[in-house]
């Protein structure tokens, strides 16, 4: 099951997993709901050990492991619905920002906000297609008091996938700008970002569980399995960790004290 990636950080490659992982939040809370190890069939430097029982989670796993990214989202998504879990928006980074996937959420009637890449997709506005920079050219300026939003234009990433795009000045580049499109065309620019804002919900929880939690350090091993079940101690850890702080913190979470005081 192990495979060969590259670090988009570092720019170096290393041996192991790609991990996928998928939380809720209400903005105050965030809590980690499911993940997987992701391999890859390209670049596996060893395969699924034969002789492993089918009907077992263990083999279920490694299965979803060579699934593409996409597939595994969708799949993430149909369990966190079934399991009853309440969400408005899927926030995602540039990285899954494409039309395919984004289908596969809205068909699930739900919306997307992620940021965009500046690659060679194609924007329809006024039956021109548009790049991203020919967009911005296009896009009218935002008015308010937030002088970091620039610009916003509706238009259609793909047939039957109405989006508004936002562009935002970059925070470390200021002669530059970041593009985040949303699905919900009823939210202003302002909602647009406000709502984004709480994807980094996720790298903080990243964070926590790599330096605090021991994330990728507490064991050593060749199982697979291993790896699973120290991943899910992990999150399960964060998540009596995020209960906790939400009781401590949250005065909705303080019994009757508003009826007491009244």
């Amino acid at each position: 099951m192990l495979a060969r990636f590259k670090d988009h950080a570092t720019g170096s490659y290393y041996k192991g997993f790609r991990m996928l992982t998928m939380g809720w939040s209400d903005g105050h809370s965030f809590i980690p709901m499911d993940f997987a190890l992701l391999s890859s069939a390209k670049s596996a430097i060893n395969g699924m050990m034969q002789g492993i029982d089918k009907r077992t989670p263990g083999y279920k796993r490694r299965e979803e492991a060579l699934r593409s990214a996409p597939q595994v989202i969708a799949e993430m998504l149909d369990r966190a619905i079934q399991a009853g879990v309440s969400a408005t928006y899927v926030l995602m980074d540039s990285w899954f920002t494409h039309a395919p996937l984004i289908q596969e959420v809205t068909r699930r009637a739900l919306h997307v906000i992620g940021m965009v890449k500046n690659d060679n997709k194609r924007y329809l506005v006024n039956a021109q297609r548009l790049c991203l920079r020919e967009l911005y050219t296009a896009a009218t300026r935002v008015e308010g008091k937030n002088t970091n939003i620039l610009r916003q234009i509706r238009t259609e990433l793909a047939p039957d996938i109405p989006v508004t795009v936002v562009f935002v000045r970059h925070r470390s580049k200021k002669n530059e700008w970041l593009a985040i499109l949303s699905t919900d065309l009823s939210l202003t620019a302002q909602e647009i970002i406000r709502i984004y804002r709480m994807r980094w919900d996720i790298e903080v929880f990243f964070k926590c569980a790599k330096s605090l939690l021991r994330l990728q350090k507490e064991f050593q091993g060749r199982s697979y399995d291993l790896l699973v079940s120290h991943t899910t101690i992990v999150f399960t850890r964060y998540v009596l960790l995020a209960w906790q702080h939400r009781q401590s913190t949250d005065q909705r979470s303080i019994g009757g004290l508003q009826m007491w005081r009244s």
